[in-house]
């Protein structure tokens, strides 16, 4: 499915690129710019110009945080219509994606000013994408933690629609029905719950990590995987530790949070009244002091 999806874009692009035709009745325009090229319609060329524009912070931010450069011009298509890009994307939880073989990145312009999504953000989280599939093969670098970087990277923004009042992760932390690390190495699930844990799961891993080892931590493991390395031998070599254990390690950290959270949580009234109390006691004293100093003043 995802290889027709590929090929059926990638024939579109070619036809706007050659003969300019327009897509579902809008006419392609392209500009180019601060290392980057923005296919884009006619209505949206003030968001093309600030893609432009912002690149070049962007793309400088990847750079010095993963320590690899992206050494060739990307492409980004501005898609203006929601129901053309889900056409496009196959998938209406999706507001962007990026194809790294062939160094081009689609966005859904419609959603870029719904929160948690902006341009700059969905950007970054896509070019991320590009910069870690040009040194690493996507055969060689597991799913999780390229989505788990990529949200890393972007503030913690994913390039699906999740509803952010609500931790699917919490609540699977309670029953312990996490998704395998290793079952989402080459894909993650298509149904709406499960696809939102994998995303969240592949974020708290990688924070896990960036927590325990730093962000170095995660530099070596990719530099591993560079070199070749498959994902349990970039982690015993970049941090000392085979993923199965992290994993286990990491469980044992959602645990141990959400057991704090839980009693914070079911207790929030007591340790409110606690609070109350002892503000009312400080009061109370220095209500004394006051009285005292203005006794001392009379007499």
């Amino acid at each position: 499915m995802k290889k027709i999806k590929t090929i059926v874009l990638f024939s579109l692009f070619a036809l706007l690129v050659i003969f300019s035709e327009p897509l579902y009745g809008e006419q392609i325009v392209k500009i180019k710019g601060n290392g980057i090229s923005v296919l884009f319609e006619e209505p949206l060329k003030n968001a093309a110009t600030e893609v432009v524009d912002i690149y070049p912070g962007l793309i400088t931010e990847l750079e010095e945080t993963l320590r690899w450069k992206l050494d060739y011009e990307p492409t980004v298509l501005l898609v203006k219509n929601r129901e053309t890009f889900q056409k496009m994307a196959g998938s209406n939880l999706v507001v962007a994606y990026a194809i790294p073989q062939k160094r081009f990145i689609v966005i859904d312009y419609s959603r870029m000013s719904v929160s948690p999504f902006n341009l700059g953000t969905t950007l970054k989280h896509e070019l991320c994408h590009l910069l870690l599939h040009r040194y690493i093969p996507r055969e060689r670098l597991p799913k999780w933690l390229d989505e788990g970087i990529a949200q890393w990277i972007s503030n913690g923004i994913a390039e699906i629609i999740m509803d952010r009042s609500q931790s699917i992760l919490t609540r699977v932390s309670l029953t312990g029905n996490y998704i395998p690390i290793n079952d989402l190495a080459e894909r993650f699930p298509q149904d709406r719950e499960s696809l939102h844990l994998a995303y969240d799961e592949s974020k708290s891993l990688v924070e896990y990590i960036v927590s325990k080892y730093g962000s170095d931590g995660i530099r070596k493991i990719l530099e591993n995987l560079r070199n070749g390395d498959e994902i349990n031998s970039a982690m015993q070599k970049g941090i000392s530790i085979s993923l199965n254990e992290l994993e286990k390690n990491w469980h044992a950290h959602l645990s141990k949070r959400i057991v704090w959270f839980t009693y914070l949580s079911n207790n929030l009234y007591g340790i409110l009244f606690f609070f109350a109390a002892l503000i009312t006691i400080f009061a109370f004293f220095k209500l004394l002091k006051k009285r005292s100093d203005y006794k001392e003043d009379d007499d």
